[in-house]
């Protein structure tokens, strides 16, 4: 019997333990965690560029040219590696968010480590090690949050929401290159300390917030061996791959010859640059979003092969532009690569499927680092050899990188009008609209 009315009902409306929560109310929609997640993961990437001489030859006198260059690269190496085992472990277990959360712990544990070394270590070689894990659990939390975002894409789509993670991305790649100036140049042992005790945060936030999807955790689970023979005969895939490896490819030209180019041709000093570099960025960061937006009603590979039309162009005329249109000429530039930027992640995501999206993103992602890489190296090789024939080889090199991107969109063109890409797989065909 109860002692009262308001006892009893107390007592029958009061819920199970298991289902009552004593987590604090996340200020915002769960869905869209993995977007400031991707944000705050991107900060420490480009905030250590500016500290870079600090951390290589400052640090430990006598270091040669490549040796500096390797603190960078290494860091992509373990990227490489990173990208496909978490894709493949998350597609095979389903459990994106404990993968993520372990990616984002040990991605701030081996920043911490980083600027322990900077503190205290006597060999560079210790440096460099950190460095591997820390490109191996960026690009493990990186591949692994994409996937959690484009499983949630919900009413708005997934065009919108790859317009949405890409655009999460680029504006924590414009944010975190200033950022780092700045706290490097008050301290540049803050600039990894910052970013590990970030990244930890990030980490506790996704544990607490973060939830795979209800269709992530239900679909049948693959073998790893059936997951890249599914992903192998999606050939579509290749699409948005060869896309991810030529885009990065520029980015890579954009920040090593381009800057040599404004510095030594042009005549811009360190703020002309910066100047030069926000302009690209500031525009392409806002307008991923609404580019993904538009691949909904747009055909999103239409929106890819016009847009690297349209770059490559952008690309062959920078280098016969005066120093005085090229502030517009990269504002001009940010937007194109927004337009073609945003359907390529939707398209990576779309032909990767829901069974195999995490493994999918993390080629797109393997792709975009090796073009990256490729980058500064063919520029470099391009503008040597046209530094023996030519007076001023640069805007030879501007016009051999640019072609890159206008002949990767006619193959591609020439393809889609001789039906080599049909559906496959199930997929949606690259004629349609993706919703």
């Amino acid at each position: 019997m109860c002692d009262s009315l308001v006892f009893c009902r107390l007592r029958t409306h009061r819920r199970p333990l298991a289902d009552r929560t004593f987590m604090p109310r996340l200020p915002l929609d769960a869905s869209n965690l993995p977007l400031l997640l991707l944000y705050g993961l991107m900060l420490p990437v480009t905030a250590m560029v500016p500290v870079l001489p600090d951390f290589t030859a400052q640090r430990f006198p006598g270091l040669g040219q490549f040796a500096s260059h390797l603190f960078m690269s290494i860091n992509m190496i373990g990227a490489l590696i990173g990208a496909p085992i978490a894709g493949l472990l998350s597609d095979r277990l389903g459990r994106r968010k404990a993968l993520a959360v372990l990616a984002l712990l040990l991605n701030g544990a081996t920043l911490l480590g980083i600027a322990w070394a900077y503190a205290r270590a006597e060999t560079y070689g210790l440096l460099l090690g950190l460095r591997f894990v820390e490109g191996f659990a960026h690009m493990s939390a990186l591949s692994l949050l994409m996937a959690l975002g484009a499983d949630s894409a919900g009413k708005a789509g997934l065009g919108a929401r790859m317009g949405a993670v890409g655009a999460s991305i680029s504006l924590g790649v414009a944010s975190g290159a200033p950022l780092g100036g700045f706290i490097g140049g008050i301290n540049p042992l803050w600039v990894p300390i910052g970013g590990g005790v970030l990244s930890i945060l990030l980490a506790v936030a996704g544990f607490m917030y973060l939830r795979d999807a209800d269709a992530t955790r239900q679909r049948p689970r693959l073998a790893m061996a059936e997951i890249v023979h599914t992903l192998r005969s999606r050939q579509q895939l290749l699409v948005p791959l060869a896309f991810s490896f030529a885009d990065r490819l520029t980015v890579g030209f954009i920040v090593s010859t381009l800057s040599l180019y404004l510095g030594l041709v042009i005549g811009f000093d360190a703020r002309q640059i910066g100047l030069a570099m926000a302009a690209f960025l500031v525009p392409f960061s806002l307008l991923t979003y609404p580019a993904g937006h538009l691949s909904r009603h747009w055909n999103p590979l239409a929106m890819m092969v016009s847009g690297s039309v349209l770059y490559g162009i952008f690309l062959a005329v920078l280098g016969f532009l005066p120093g005085e249109s090229i502030m517009t000429a990269m504002a001009v530039g940010g937007v194109i690569a927004a337009l073609m930027y945003a359907p390529s992640l939707v398209l990576a995501a779309q032909y990767g499927g829901e069974d195999c999206r995490a493994s999918a993103l993390a080629a797109f992602n393997m792709a975009g680092s090796l073009g990256f890489a490729a980058g500064p190296l063919l520029s470099s090789a391009l503008l040597a050899v046209f530094g023996l024939v030519l007076a001023a080889p640069y805007p030879a090199v501007f016009v051999c990188i640019g072609a890159i991107e206008v002949v990767l969109a006619v193959v591609v063109l020439v393809m889609v009008r001789r039906g080599r890409l049909a559906a496959v797989g199930g997929q949606t065909s690259v004629e349609g609209r993706t919703q």
